[in-house]
């Protein structure tokens, strides 16, 4: 009996219609895991995640699922996608990252739930800086306390020439949560005297804005 031959063309139509319905599938898993990752869906970013969701899958400022639930602080969410293994340290179309944004947020929840991924302690934000800068400018005392105990350089110098300390005096207004944070940062042996690209100290800047609880702390500290 004669084999019908199969048409060659036929099966290159099949193949490809079926690669693009694997194509729109994988695109749809993808935009469901960002969309309820961002929403604080725990149970549907698992699901997504076990349906073969990329847990890497960006949306178009690149964010992935991980940084959408630390910018919006679902730390069950986080832990989810760290234990599936979601990068910390991606960084989106402003450079921002999951563990970088922590320090935005002030987070201490969500600064533990992403230990374990590891993140780079060194990455920059857009300014060059590290997590704690802007947690400190922005009077975060409970997470500049965590994050100190990481490691993180405590006088990393950003873009415009500040440190964490000079961020808390610059940007700050030197009520107690900014003096907690300048405590702080003597504390894990922040330089008092490191000054600005302008030569500007510490002691300098606070004396200039008033910040008299500042300031002394930072002559108590040695600072000139």
């Amino acid at each position: 009996m004669k084999r019908r031959a199969i048409p060659t063309f036929g099966l290159g139509l099949l193949i490809a219609a079926c690669g693009d319905r694997t194509v729109r599938g994988e695109r749809v898993l993808n935009e469901e895991l960002l969309a309820r990752a961002a929403r604080g869906d725990a149970a549907g970013v698992r699901d997504a995640l076990t349906s073969g969701a990329d847990v890497e899958a960006r949306d178009g400022l690149r964010r992935t699922a991980l940084l959408l639930a630390a910018a919006a602080d679902h730390v069950e969410v986080a832990e989810v996608l760290i234990a599936a293994g979601a990068d910390p340290n991606a960084q989106d179309s402003r450079h921002d990252t999951p563990w970088l944004v922590t320090g935005v947020t002030g987070s201490v929840a969500m600064l533990r739930a992403l230990l374990p991924g590891r993140p780079d302690l060194t990455v920059r934000n857009r300014y060059g800086g590290v997590s704690l800068i802007p947690a400190c400018e922005r009077g975060h005392v409970d997470y500049v306390r965590e994050v100190l105990k990481t490691g993180i350089k405590v006088d990393h110098v950003n873009d415009l020439g500040w440190t964490g300390l000079l961020e808390a005096i610059i940007l700050g207004d030197g009520g107690p949560p900014h003096q907690e944070i300048v405590r702080l940062l003597i504390a894990a042996g922040a330089d008092v005297d490191l000054a600005d690209r302008d030569g500007v100290t510490p002691l300098v800047h606070a004396v200039a804005r008033g910040q008299t609880a500042v300031a002394g702390l930072l002559r108590a500290a040695g600072a000139h």
